[in-house]
C-alpha cells in the first residue's frame, strides 16, 4: 500500500506539471493575441495601403502559412473545437507553401530591380517610404532558406548574412547562430569565395564543434583552398573584413540577355531622353479626325517618345469608370498566363508575376464606353480587338521583356519556329496597343522599353498607346517592352489589344516595308 501512497504522490507531482504547462501554452497563446491583435489594428484602418509596402505582404503570407499553424498546434494540445472549427473553415483560403515562396522571392525580384541591400528591406528603407514594416532575425532566415533551397546562393548569402548581422547585434531569433552559419558558409562557398567560406566555417565549429558537417566541410574548404593556391602559384590572402553586402558578389546571368538595362530603366537610370529629342514632342488635342464624340470634348494627347511614335492620353478613364472596372475585374482575378512560344498554349511564368481578367461589353455598360473611346481615339475598329483585359500587380508585380505581337513563323529573328499565336482567332496579328493606367504607384512599376531607352510612369486615368506593327503588317521590334516590378504600392491597369483584320482602311499599307 505504501507503493500507491508513492504514486499519488507522482501523480500530484505530474498534475503540477500539467498546470504549469496549461498556464505556460495559455500565456504563449495570450501572447500571441495581443501582437496579432496589434497588426490587426494596423492592417484593417488600411488594408491597400498597408498590402502596398511589399514587406507587409510577405510578412502576411509568412504569419497566414507558418505562424499561424505554429499557433494551431499550441491550442491542439488541448481540446479547443472552436478555434480549430474557426481555422478549418479558414484554412481554405489561406496561401499555401508555393504562395509563401513566391512573396520571398517577390522581395528578392525588387531587391535585385532596385538595387536595394538586404539592410533596406529588413529595416523598412524603401525609396520615399517611411514604415515600421521590419523583418527579424528569423524572416530574414526564412528568405535565405528559400533562396537555399532553390540553389540561389547569391541571395541565399545576402539574406543569411543580414539574420547573422541582426542576430551578432542582440536581436532575439528562435534561429540559432549555428544554423544560420551553415547555410551562410556553404551558400558563399558555392559563390566562390573560400576564403571567406573557411573563416565562417571556422565560427560555426566554434560554436558547435560536434556540429554534423561542419568539420568535414571545413577540412574539403581548406584542402580545396591550398590546391588552387598551389596551381596558381599564390600565397593565402584573408578573406575581406568588410561584411559581405549587395554587390560584394556577382549576380548571375540568366534567360534576360537585356536584364541590367530592363532593370536600369526601371530605376529610371539610362534614360535615353535628351533635350534634341524633347524638342521633337508635341502635346495636342485630338478630335479622332472630327469624330462625332469628341468634338466638343477632343482627348488630350502627349508624345511619350517620337520614333516609334509612342503617345500619352490625358483623362482616358474618370475616377468612376476606372473603380468599376477594378470592381468588375476582382472577382475574376486569376494568376495571368502567357502563350508558350514552343506550343502555343497559354501557361503561368515566372516572367509575369500579376493577376488579370477579362471583360466584354456584355458585362457592363462602362466597357462598351471605354471600348467605344478607344475605337474613337485611334481610328482602328475594336471589332476585331480582344477583350479588354485588366491586370493587377501587387507585390514584386512584374512582366518581364516581351512583344506584344506574335512573331511569324520562319521570321529571321527566331531561332526556331513560333506557332502564330493568333491564326485561330482569324483576326491576323496585334497591330496596336492600347494601356490604360488604372492607379497611381508610389514607386516602382514603370514600362519600359529597353531598345530605345524609354520609361513611362503609371499616372491614374492616362493611357499610353503605340503601333506594334509597321504598316506593312511587319513586326516593330523596337516595342519589346515590359512592367517593371511594383516596389510600393498596387498598379491596375486595362489594355486593349487591337487587331489587324478591319484596319485595312483605316490604317492601310505603307510604301515601303519599315513605313
Amino acid at each position: 500500500m505504501t507503493d500507491l501512497i508513492y504514486t499519488e504522490k507522482e501523480l500530484v507531482q505530474s498534475l503540477r506539471e500539467y498546470i504549469k504547462a496549461e498556464e505556460s501554452k495559455l500565456a504563449a497563446v495570450k501572447s500571441w493575441a495581443n501582437k496579432l491583435d496589434a497588426l490587426t489594428r494596423v492592417s484593417t484602418s488600411d488594408p491597400e495601403g498597408y498590402l502596398g509596402h511589399p514587406v507587409n505582404a510577405y510578412k502576411l503570407m509568412k504569419r497566414l502559412n507558418t505562424e499561424w499553424s505554429e499557433l494551431e498546434s499550441l491550442v491542439l494540445q488541448n481540446p479547443s473545437d472552436g478555434f480549430i472549427s474557426n481555422m478549418s473553415t479558414h484554412r481554405q483560403y489561406f496561401p499555401d507553401e508555393e504562395d509563401e515562396t513566391g512573396a520571398a522571392k517577390a522581395l528578392m525580384r525588387l531587391q535585385d530591380t532596385y538595387q536595394l541591400d538586404s539592410e533596406a528591406f529588413s529595416r523598412g528603407k524603401l525609396p520615399g517610404v517611411h514604415s515600421s514594416a521590419l523583418l527579424t532575425v528569423d524572416d530574414c532566415y526564412d528568405m535565405g532558406k528559400t533562396a537555399y533551397n532553390d540553389a540561389d546562393y547569391y541571395h541565399a548569402v545576402l539574406w543569411m548574412q543580414q539574420a547573422l548581422r541582426q542576430l551578432d547585434a542582440g536581436e532575439e531569433a528562435v534561429v540559432s547562430k549555428a544554423d544560420i552559419l551553415d547555410y551562410l558558409s556553404y551558400s558563399v562557398y558555392q559563390m566562390g569565395d573560400l576564403p571567406r567560406a573557411i573563416e565562417l566555417t571556422r565560427r560555426l565549429v566554434a560554436i558547435d564543434s560536434s556540429h554534423q558537417r561542419a568539420g568535414g566541410n571545413l577540412r574539403y574548404f581548406e584542402r580545396l583552398l591550398t590546391k588552387q593556391l598551389n596551381e596558381m602559384n599564390q600565397a593565402y590572402e584573408p578573406p575581406s573584413e568588410q561584411p559581405i553586402q549587395l554587390g560584394t558578389y556577382s549576380r548571375p546571368r540568366d534567360h534576360l540577355p537585356e536584364r541590367e538595362a530592363y532593370e536600369a530603366l526601371c530605376r529610371g537610370e539610362g534614360l535615353q531622353m535628351n533635350e534634341r529629342r524633347r524638342s521633337r514632342l508635341f502635346c495636342r488635342y485630338q478630335d479622332g479626325n472630327r469624330n462625332p464624340r469628341l468634338l466638343l470634348k477632343p482627348m488630350k494627347e502627349e508624345d511619350e517618345w517620337d520614333s516609334p511614335h509612342i503617345v500619352r492620353y490625358l483623362e482616358m478613364l474618370s475616377h468612376y469608370e476606372t473603380e468599376k472596372i477594378k470592381e468588375l475585374a476582382k472577382p475574376r482575378l486569376a494568376r495571368a498566363t502567357v502563350r508558350d512560344p514552343k506550343t502555343g498554349v497559354l501557361t503561368t511564368a515566372n516572367y509575369r508575376v500579376s493577376k488579370s481578367a477579362w471583360l466584354e461589353g456584355e458585362d457592363d455598360p462602362v466597357i462598351v464606353r471605354v471600348n467605344q473611346r478607344i475605337e474613337d481615339i485611334t481610328g482602328l475598329t475594336v471589332d476585331t480587338a480582344e477583350l479588354l483585359q485588366v491586370a493587377n500587380y501587387g507585390v514584386g508585380g512584374q512582366y518581364e521583356p516581351h512583344y506584344d505581337f506574335s512573331r511569324r513563323p520562319l521570321d529571321s529573328n527566331l531561332k526556331k519556329d513560333e506557332p502564330d499565336a493568333f491564326k485561330r482567332l482569324g483576326t491576323g496579328n496585334r497591330v496596336a496597343t492600347f494601356l490604360n493606367y488604372m492607379s497611381d504607384v508610389e514607386a516602382g512599376g514603370a514600362t519600359v522599353f529597353p531598345d530605345f531607352g524609354a520609361a513611362i510612369w503609371p499616372r491614374k486615368g492616362t493611357a499610353v498607346f503605340w503601333y506594334n506593327l509597321f504598316k506593312s503588317g511587319e513586326g516593330d521590334y523596337r516595342t519589346r517592352h515590359a512592367a517593371c516590378p511594383v516596389l510600393v504600392g498596387s498598379k491596375w491597369v486595362s489594355n486593349k489589344w487591337i487587331h489587324e483584320r478591319g484596319q485595312e482602311f483605316r490604317r492601310p499599307c505603307g510604301l515601303t516595308e519599315v513605313d
